[in-house]
């Protein structure tokens, strides 16, 4: 290992004079001390700082220093007790009111020198004013606690709007029951009764919505589960069982937009129970596929019931539940197409699209 060579400067004056200039040139206030804690040189920066005369300073004590600041408990236990022991301190944070400074926060920097010809030791004092940094670090505290307790605030607020629209989504659906029981048109109950099952399909997503714990992100898989298991236990009787299944990736969506996917698969999966299986079959089954990827996401309900003509998609496009779908898609921006190849596929394709840097003029 190669050793450091220094040169012996040529006498006592000169080594002072230099030792004086290199204190005078360190930008952070510095004391050097001897073995009784006298002080032995100053930086400019320490009688700029602390606003002391060099003449009241030089062969002081340090506790005598300007009237006696300096005499700080923690500055004595740094000096008196840790340095004797460690020889070297770091960052020993000391907070005091100084006289015509005000309360400060300083970070103190001590180093005992020890000498090979010389009994004698001297100890290095540095200062770091940290007061105006802690006062920027309680600042930042202080908007971290006012933030959380909006956003504690904003979830308190969100629940009590869940469970108001919950509760009103209850009280609608009890309505539409009742008056379904009281007509006595055919035709006028059963369409309370479509509208009170869709209104029951809302409350279910806006239930299972608020179970996934999320406000702004919802992981879909997890999601869609819970939905269709409840829709499962809901619709599909034992004198019919239809396997409802659910394929779908890890990804993340918007809580707006998984609202409108949730009421896209209640409407049809809701369909698919009551129209494709006429006759029990033992392999009747509703599949739930969602995917996502860079470029966007693809949602499939297909079933393998008895699927629909072409006459039969067009006679059903102006239905409730084909209206309320289209409008979701739209809202989705996305696409849907349908195909009756063994059943009935229903396929909606969003497709991102990437945003343009403006061309520079």
């Amino acid at each position: 290992m190669p050793r450091l060579m220094t040169r012996a400067i040529p006498g006592i004056e000169d080594a002072q004079t230099l030792a004086q200039a290199i204190v005078d040139t360190i930008h952070e206030p510095l004391l050097v001390l001897d073995s009784d804690l006298r002080v032995l040189a100053a930086s400019r920066s320490f009688y700029e700082t602390f606003r002391v005369d060099p003449e009241q300073t030089m062969g002081c004590l340090l506790y005598d220093l300007g009237d006696g600041q300096w005499d700080i408990p923690a500055l004595r236990l740094l000096l008196e007790t840790i340095i004797p022991e460690r020889v070297a301190m770091n960052g020993f944070e000391v907070s005091h009111d100084f006289p015509d400074l005000g309360q400060r926060i300083m970070l103190l920097n001590a180093r005992k020198v020890l000498y090979e010809t010389s009994s004698n030791s001297t100890i290095l004092l540095a200062f770091t004013d940290i007061t105006a940094r802690r006062a920027i670090e309680r600042e930042k505290e202080s908007l971290l606690d006012r933030t959380r307790d909006l956003l504690n605030q904003k979830q308190v607020l969100l629940q009590e709007m869940q469970h108001r629209v919950a509760n009103s989504l209850q009280i609608i659906a009890s309505i539409l029951m009742l008056k379904a029981r009281a007509v006595t048109s055919e035709e006028t109950r059963f369409h309370l009764k479509d509208a009170h099952q869709r209104v029951i399909s809302v409350a279910e997503v806006q239930s299972h919505l608020h179970a996934s714990g999320g406000v702004d992100q919802i992981e879909v898989g997890p999601y869609l589960s819970k939905l269709c298991g409840s829709l499962a236990g809901s619709m599909i009787g034992e004198s019919q069982p239809i396997a409802l299944t659910v394929v779908a990736d890890h990804g993340l969506i918007g809580s707006d937009k998984a609202v409108s996917i949730g009421l896209i698969v209640t409407e049809l999966v809701i369909n698919a129970v009551k129209y494709a299986f006429p006759i029990a079959r033992d392999d009747a089954g509703i599949t739930v596929a969602f995917d996502s990827g860079a470029d966007g996401w693809t949602l499939v309900v297909s079933d393998n019931g008895v699927g629909k003509t072409e006459t039969d998609i067009a006679a059903t496009h102006g239905g409730l539940g084909t209206v309320i779908v289209d409008a979701l898609v739209k809202q989705l921006d996305g696409h849907m197409t349908v195909t009756t190849t063994a059943g009935v596929t229903v396929t909606i394709r969003h497709k991102d699209v990437p945003v343009l840097a403006p061309i520079a003029a």
